[in-house]
């Protein structure tokens, strides 16, 4: 198992101040000295003052975020979780992430996903109910950009008259992308695009909120990755070769079982498929993050269970 540090400021109680440049710089260096192996930020560019009132979060732009984490790690992969590419154009997003790429030295993991905000898609003039379509036409256009970028691309909603010059990124062909959602649709992306998959494991009402599939816990979770690893032999993948992502809640280090129950998620979705976990921690202050970060190293990583290697990413 792999661990993402999810940055503190995406929390949405999380303490003012963890967006001060310092800040930022202090917890990314923390988390690669810690072992941590991803850091990530989310992606809005115009959420809603309800949506932040009523559980929403404070945001910047992810491919700023982690290219300023870039200038000061040297280890850590830097991961958009998830960039929406329905709010871009395809030249947009391959110059934006490609650029983060090259300037990370190649630790580039694309998330991506279809976003789930109507009030946001109204705010940047993106049709909201194309946005599943948008999404497959914006990855079909971002992965033949990135491997041939000498060729216009032609497709619905994005045309070129001429060859595109674009700098090519350090990974080749491509950085992984990930892709997010609980559907089957976002599995299908998976086996079409995708190194990755970011399912959310979360009760129904909150999967309801931002619009996917109910995943709610191991049992669903397992069917999902058998359906999943089915879909990539079928298409001749090698069906272990593709990332999983699953969550870890926020651990009470003070309660006698915590670092077990920690544990005990960490090894049963181990077991179903999850080789990566997306870390939350306690984003009280500033102070309690730092602390939070080494204790998790300490008690929990540190007695994380080898898994069997998959593709980088």
């Amino acid at each position: 198992m792999k661990f993402t540090l999810e940055y503190p400021s995406e929390i949405p109680d999380a303490a003012p101040g963890f967006l001060a440049p310092d800040v930022i710089r202090r917890l990314a260096v923390q988390a690669e000295e810690c072992g941590f192996d991803a850091i990530a930020f989310s992606d809005h560019p115009a959420p809603s003052i309800k949506w932040r009132r009523a559980g929403g979060h404070d945001t910047v732009d992810p491919a700023a975020a982690l290219s300023y984490v870039a200038a000061d790690t040297r280890r850590i992969r830097l991961l958009t979780n998830l960039y929406v590419l329905p709010f871009r154009n395809p030249y947009l997003a391959a110059k934006n992430l490609t650029s983060l790429d090259i300037l990370s030295g190649g630790r580039l993991t694309a998330g991506v996903g279809a976003g789930y905000l109507r009030s946001e898609f109204s705010a940047l003039g993106v049709d909201f109910d194309q946005r599943a379509a948008l999404l497959d036409n914006g990855l079909q256009a971002l992965v033949r950009i990135w491997r041939r970028p000498d060729e216009p691309v032609t497709q619905d909603g994005f045309a070129a008259t001429a060859p595109v010059w674009l700098s090519p990124p350090v990974q080749k062909p491509h950085p992984p992308i990930w892709i997010g959602g609980n559907s089957k649709a976002a599995r299908r992306r998976v086996v079409q695009f995708g190194q990755g998959w970011c399912p959310v494991i979360a009760p129904a009402a909150m999967a309801s909120s931002i619009r996917t599939a109910v995943i709610d816990g191991p049992a669903t979770f397992g069917r999902a990755v058998e359906e999943l690893r089915a879909e990539l032999s079928a298409a001749g993948r090698d069906p272990y070769a593709v990332d999983i992502q699953i969550d870890v809640p926020v651990v009470d280090f003070d309660a006698d079982d915590g670092v077990e129950q920690a544990l005990q998620r960490i090894d049963e979705f181990a077991d179903l498929g999850a080789t990566w976990a997306i870390v939350h921690v306690d984003a009280s202050s500033v102070d309690a993050a730092v602390d939070y970060l080494s204790a998790f190293s300490e008690l929990v990583m540190g007695r994380r269970q080898p898994q069997r290697p998959v593709n980088v990413g």
